[in-house]
C-alpha cells in the first residue's frame, strides 16, 4: 500500500523530451565557453587550476593563457519548447579523462567536435571517437579573435571528413554563433534518419 506521503506526489511527465548533445574536441578548444555562452541556465562546470604535475601532460601550446581544465563535464540547457530542451555535455579534452566519454555519450542524439586550426590534430581523437560509433557530428572551427586562417572545405580535406559531414566557422564566444553550429547540428542529425 503507498503511503500518503507519496500519494500526494505530482506525476512524472511523460509529454516532455530531452535530447543530448556533446560538445568534444582538444584541450583549452572552447568546450566549457560554447556551453557557457548558449545555456539558459548557469552551466554546471567542473573546471580545476592546472597544476605544475599537469605540465607534462597538458601542452600550452596555443592556448599559452589557459589556467583551468574541465576534468568531468560541463553541462547546460537550451529549452526549445515547453515540452522539449537540448541538453548539452561538454567532454574533458585530455586522454587522461577519457573514460567519461563512454557514459557521457550514451544516448546522446549527436556531436560537436571544437576545432582550433591553430592545433588541428587536438581533434583527431574525437572524430575517430564518434566515426566509430558511428555518432552524427560536425566539426566547428572556432575562430579565435577572428582568425578565419582556413576555409571549412580545407578543414574537412585535412580532416579527411565524408562529404556529409558539416564544416563551419564560429566564435564560440558569441551565443548567435554558438546557437548556429547546434542548429548545424540538429538539422545534419535529421537528415542522417531513415527516410529523409
Amino acid at each position: 500500500m503507498a503511503s500518503a506521503h507519496s500519494e500526494q506526489l505530482p506525476a512524472a511527465r511523460t509529454d516532455f523530451t530531452a535530447l543530448k548533445l556533446l560538445i568534444a574536441g582538444g584541450f583549452g578548444v572552447g568546450k566549457t565557453t560554447l556551453v557557457e555562452t548558449v545555456s539558459e541556465i548557469r552551466p554546471l562546470r567542473t573546471e580545476e587550476d592546472l597544476t605544475e604535475a599537469s605540465r607534462p601532460v597538458d601542452s600550452l601550446h596555443g592556448v599559452a593563457t589557459k589556467t583551468t581544465t574541465t576534468v568531468a563535464m560541463d553541462f547546460g540547457r537550451i529549452t526549445l519548447r515547453d515540452d522539449l530542451a537540448l541538453y548539452l555535455f561538454g567532454t574533458p579534452g585530455q586522454d587522461r579523462f577519457w573514460f567519461a566519454w563512454d557514459e557521457l555519450s550514451t544516448g546522446c542524439l549527436g556531436a560537436v567536435v571544437l576545432a582550433d586550426t591553430r592545433r588541428l590534430a587536438d581533434c583527431f581523437p574525437s572524430v575517430d571517437y564518434f566515426e566509430s560509433r558511428s555518432i552524427p557530428f560536425v566539426v566547428a572551427v572556432n575562430c579565435f579573435d577572428g582568425l578565419r586562417t582556413h576555409t571549412p572545405d580545407a578543414v574537412s580535406r585535412a580532416l579527411d571528413l565524408g562529404p556529409d559531414t558539416p564544416v563551419l566557422l564560429c566564435d564560440v564566444r558569441e551565443q548567435a554563433s554558438g546557437k548556429d553550429v547546434l542548429i548545424t547540428l540538429v538539422e545534419h542529425v535529421l537528415a542522417q534518419l531513415p527516410g529523409r
